[in-house]
């Protein structure tokens, strides 16, 4: 009997241990600089970008700027208006396919579909459009030159290897793509971020699978 208890305490602790190794190992991802491409500045004015954080998951913000919409014109194939004249931002993400697109709720999604997503999965990206946003409204922003804000459009092209997703959607305004790449526990949404700002030759942490770690990463690397 005593044996049994010792084998049940280990079967709760060792699963702990291992979750607190991973956000620990995260936090230090965050820290460690990653290697950062090099991009021409380009001319013109910066261009400023936000990143929109989740309880598990970074998205980008986007100006809808004329480059903007010309780059990701191909989100209208699946319903999102980003000609839209009242449209003043386009929020793009990257994400499990099983987990991303039902993920609405998080109370409605399946553990299969976690287990799915954590061991791996294919990859979605979604696209959001939306009017000016609140003042109040408080979240990370950066400064791209034109250079850096073009390459950074390139990698969320590269990023995307199909067509739209039918019947996928949280709005009207919203669509998600067959993605490049598989999504699991060492590839999350957050790394692609900062794979993301990485190529577009922004300093970021090496690997950054969780918020708390982009979040460390966007203090720790300016």
């Amino acid at each position: 009997m005593r044996r049994f208890g010792r084998m049940v305490k280990h079967a709760l602790i060792w699963p702990l241990v291992a979750v607190l190794l991973y956000l620990a190992a995260a936090a230090l991802g965050g820290l460690i600089p990653g290697r950062v491409f090099e991009v021409a500045p380009g001319e013109g004015a910066p261009v400023e970008i936000g990143l929109i954080a989740g309880p598990i998951h970074y998205d980008f913000i986007l100006p809808a700027t004329p480059e903007t919409r010309a780059a990701l014109a191909f989100a209208a194939e699946g319903g999102v208006p980003i000609d839209a004249p009242g449209v003043a931002h386009v929020l793009v993400g990257w994400g499990s396919a099983g987990f991303y697109t039902t993920a609405g709720s998080y109370a409605d999604v399946a553990a299969s579909t976690v287990l799915r997503a954590a061991t791996g999965d294919t990859s979605v990206l979604r696209f959001e459009v939306y009017g000016p946003l609140p003042a109040s409204l408080d979240y990370p922003r950066l400064s791209l030159s034109p250079g850096q804000y073009r390459a950074l459009l390139a990698f969320i092209v590269a990023s995307r290897s199909g067509p739209v997703v039918e019947g996928a959607g949280f709005s009207d305004t919203d669509a998600f793509f067959a993605a490049r790449g598989r999504f699991h526990l060492l590839r999350t949404c957050n790394t692609w971020i900062t794979d993301a700002l990485r190529s577009a030759g922004h300093p970021a942490g090496a690997w950054t699978p969780t918020p708390y770690a982009v979040t460390l990463s966007l203090w720790w690397h300016g």
